[in-house]
């Protein structure tokens, strides 16, 4: 296996389509230009190997997963893709063949939502280490964002919570995008509902009362509040305001000290997943 040979590789897979990137794979640097009159966001998220997937899961998963977790970004904020970037890190007992496997899931999934791989890096690791970086772009002063809540807007999810870690990620970027100028605030559910709740009841300085968890069948109401890795989006709309179909009303957001969630007459302590959490 000759890095030169697996860049080569990637390239020739990594078809940009129709898409403003004027340089990508082969270069130092890829070059994006962007439209006029719209804001660009930019999300990096990790996947490593035995701390958010096992050792014995498929090539092709483990490179659409890596892509997924940065495109839910994406949505939460309303935006379209416009690249990735993708830093890969492999042990010697990996072959090429995993490497190729691994880029085909992700590109993959960069094509059905049109995320051309702009570039990115190689190396070796002990253990599979992957960054994936995505830009993506909204109207200018129309992302969504977490500090936009206010008292008296209703909580909505766009599913069930509680799915289970291995399974395929969907991005929910097409209802991010519908949301643009409706919802007053968004984050995407990729660390649990008592926590990611927690963090945009912080940045929008209320409280959040809830009325409902809807649980994945399954699934425990433990896992749904705790768990973490539903990928789901987490939005409040004005009370009155439509919500999409298929998204379903968990509660309001209300006066009180920031950050607090209370659900049957209880606080809801912020316990979903924490890489730095020693309990």
């Amino acid at each position: 296996m000759i890095e030169v040979d697996l860049v080569e590789w990637i390239r020739k897979h990594a078809s940009v389509g129709r898409s403003r990137i004027v340089l990508g794979i082969g270069d130092d640097c890829a070059i994006f230009r962007p439209r006029s009159g719209e804001d660009l966001l930019f999300t990096t998220d990790q996947l490593i190997e035995d701390v958010h997937f096992l050792g014995n899961a498929s090539a092709s998963t483990v490179g659409e997963r890596a892509l997924a977790r940065s495109l839910s970004d994406i949505a939460a904020m309303g935006g379209e893709p416009r690249f990735c970037l993708v830093s890969l890190a492999v042990p010697k007992r990996k072959t090429q063949r995993w490497i190729e496997a691994f880029f085909r899931g992700l590109l993959s999934l960069a094509r059905r939502t049109n995320t051309p791989l702009a570039g990115g890096d190689l190396a070796h690791d002990d253990k599979v280490h992957c960054d994936v970086m995505v830009c993506g772009a909204v109207a200018q002063r129309k992302a969504l964002r977490r500090d936009g809540a206010r008292p008296g807007d209703e909580l909505y999810v766009s599913g069930r919570l509680g799915k289970p870690w291995n399974r395929r990620i969907q991005p929910r970027l097409a209802l991010g995008q519908s949301l643009v100028g409706k919802a007053t605030s968004c984050i995407d559910l990729s660390d649990g509902l008592s926590l990611d709740l927690h963090r945009l009841c912080i940045a929008s300085r209320v409280s959040a009362e809830l009325d409902r968890v809807p649980v994945e069948k399954g699934a425990t109401l433990e896992r749904a509040l705790h768990g973490g890795e539903d990928y789901e989006l987490l939005f409040t709309l004005p009370r009155g305001e439509s919500p999409p179909p298929r998204t379903m009303r968990i509660g309001s957001i209300v006066r009180g000290p920031a950050g607090m969630v209370v659900f049957e007459g209880k606080q809801v302590k912020p316990h979903g997943y924490d890489h730095f959490r020693k309990t």
